[in-house]
């Protein structure tokens, strides 16, 4: 598995000022949970580039003040005006403690329903899972191969003999439907807020009186 190294300073400043602070210096706080002690740290923004900004499942190899962590992701947070990363939280892996991670899945083989035409829907893209450091992986595979036309997959078909699925066991994972049921599934997707929020404005509108010309001046 792919593993990201992210070189950090412990931080001895704590609060929102100090945060701030350290953005303003394209920095980002971190704290990494899990382990013996929690470790509060800061690190360069362009170090968690490659692992923040994909859909991979990776590890990250934390080198603060001589010491190494090996983590997971466990929580990111962005700036709401600008988007810009503004704090990660890391999971410290240790080698007899579950972890609960989130593990893309990658579908495989050709679905039977799509050599006869139909369209693969996919519903949902990855599995959250909790299981030993030592189990961990890129992704959960996932043979489609048989996969009929109307069919679905759904999150009880997967078999991870090492993994407990943390998802509803009757959440549709993919399925394959007809062109027409998918243009009929797209019809009656619920309207978009703004676009509802516009009806009652114009049927109030269309109730109004209409307002009088000023009379002419004799």
């Amino acid at each position: 598995m792919k593993t990201i190294t992210i070189e950090g300073q412990l931080r001895t400043d704590t609060g929102k000022k100090a945060s701030r602070q350290f953005r303003s210096q394209g920095l980002v706080p971190g704290v990494i949970y899990g382990g013996a002690q929690e470790v509060i740290f800061t690190a360069p923004v362009l170090a968690f580039k490659t692992l923040v900004y994909t859909p991979d499942f990776q590890l990250a190899e934390l080198k603060v003040d001589g010491k190494t962590y090996r983590c997971i992701i466990k929580d990111i947070q962005y700036n709401k005006v600008s988007d810009e990363l503004a704090h990660v939280d890391f999971l410290e892996l240790v080698e007899d403690k579950k972890v609960i991670a989130t593990i893309p899945i990658k579908f495989t083989g050709v679905s039977v329903g799509v050599k006869e035409g139909g369209k693969l829907v996919t519903k949902i893209k990855s599995l959250k899972v909790k299981t030993l450091p030592k189990y961990l992986k890129e992704n959960i595979e996932l043979d489609i191969t048989n996969l009929e036309l109307h069919g679905n997959i759904r999150v009880e078909d997967v078999k991870e003999a090492n993994f407990e699925i943390l998802n509803s066991p009757r959440i549709p994972i993919a399925s394959v439907v007809t062109t027409r049921q998918l243009k009929i599934e797209e019809s009656t997707t619920p309207a978009a807020p703004a676009a509802a929020a516009k009806a009652p404005a114009a049927a109030a509108a269309a109730k109004a009186p209409a307002a009088k010309a000023p009379a002419a001046k004799k």
